[in-house]
This record gives C-alpha cells, structure tokens and sequence, in this order.
C-alpha cells in the first residue's frame, strides 16, 4: 500500500466516523463541530485528486463562512435535546431502513463493475506546472458557459426574493442631519410671538 492509499482510506474512514456523529451526537454543537470536520477530510481528499481550488474553496467558503454561521445559529438557539432523542428514537427503524436502501444502492452503482480500473483508467498524473484554476476556468468559461451563466441568474433571482419578501416598506426615523445643525441660525431657533395678556375673573 502506497502513502497516497493510506492518506485517501485514513481521510475516507474519519469521513465516514465524523459524518455518522453529525446525525448520531445528541449536542446540535458538537454536531456542526464534526460537520467541519468532515469538511476538511473531504478537502484532503480532493487535494489527493489535485484539485486544490475546490479543496480550498470548501475550506474557506463552507468552513470558514457557512459553517461558522451554522455554529452561531445553534449556539444562540434554545434547543431542547429530549424532545430530538425521543424524535430521534422513535423514527431510528425507519432511518435504519432507508440507509440500508441507500447503502445497498451505493454498492450497486460504485463498483468494480462500473468504476473498476478495467472500466475507468487510472488518470495521468500532472506535471509539476498544472494549475487546477487555470484548467477549472477554462472549462468554466467555454464548454460550460451557459449553466453556468443560468446558475447565476438563477441565485441572482432568488437574492432579489428573498429581500423583496424580507422588506417592509421605508421607515421613518429620527435621525440626526448635521448640515441643517450647521446652517441654523437665531431666527430658525427663536421665534418671538406677541399676544394679549389675559385678565383672569377677578372676585
């Protein structure tokens, strides 16, 4: 066994460890906690298969913004872990149903049948002076031009929504304008007014 082997079945086995304590931990912090930490193994393993560019976006993006926001939602939320145990306890014959449907399906489709390396030849290893960016945006920006411009209009969509439903009109506050403060004067502060005096009723 080759050290690239071991690093991708170490990665792969903390992968799968991390993934189950994300669904199995009872804390919801410790769950996102592992889901970060799934995050870095998936990103070693996608810089075993020279693709840094995506293993750095899924760092910076996923655990550095996404995830953090995740961790701070959770924190500040009041979650009652009893009432998700019971929940979690009562549906565990049928989540174990459906993973073993899924996990079977898996084996059928991932195999040596179909990814073997009869089927699928090894990749050529890449010269010392590759870039994954240069490559993933030529690929980017010419075969796959049009999803990828239909992605974009598509979140740009659902950006403009998602404030029209969020916004509740102008409100007016009271703030403070200090050019009117400056151009103030003596007569914009003060205003003399004359009037009678009144005469109370006298006994």
């Amino acid at each position: 066994m080759t050290i690239q082997q071991l690093v991708f079945y170490s990665l792969a086995a903390l992968a799968v460890f991390s993934s189950s304590m994300v669904v199995i931990s009872k804390n919801s912090v410790r769950s996102v906690l592992y889901l970060v930490f799934t995050f870095f193994c998936m990103a070693g393993i996608w810089m075993l298969l020279e693709s840094e560019f995506l293993a750095i976006v899924l760092v910076l993006v996923y655990v550095g913004a996404v995830m953090v926001l995740f961790l701070f939602v959770v924190m500040m939320l009041d979650i009652e872990a009893p009432k998700i145990t019971d929940s979690f306890v009562k549906h565990w014959p049928i989540g174990l149903l459906v993973s073993g449907i899924l996990l079977g399906l898996m084996f059928i489709a991932v195999g040596q049948r179909h990814f073997g390396l009869d089927e699928v030849a090894m990749p050529i290893p890449k010269p010392s002076d590759y870039s994954n960016v240069k490559s993933l945006g030529n690929l980017l920006y010419t075969d796959y031009l049009l999803p990828f411009e239909i992605a974009g209009i598509i979140l740009l969509v659902a950006m403009i929504a998602a404030i029209g439903l969020t916004f509740r009109g102008p409100r007016e506050t009271k703030t403070q304008k200090p050019n009117m403060q400056i151009l103030a004067n003596k007569a914009s502060r003060l205003r003399i007014v004359k009037m009678q005096s009144e005469k109370g009723d006298q006994q």
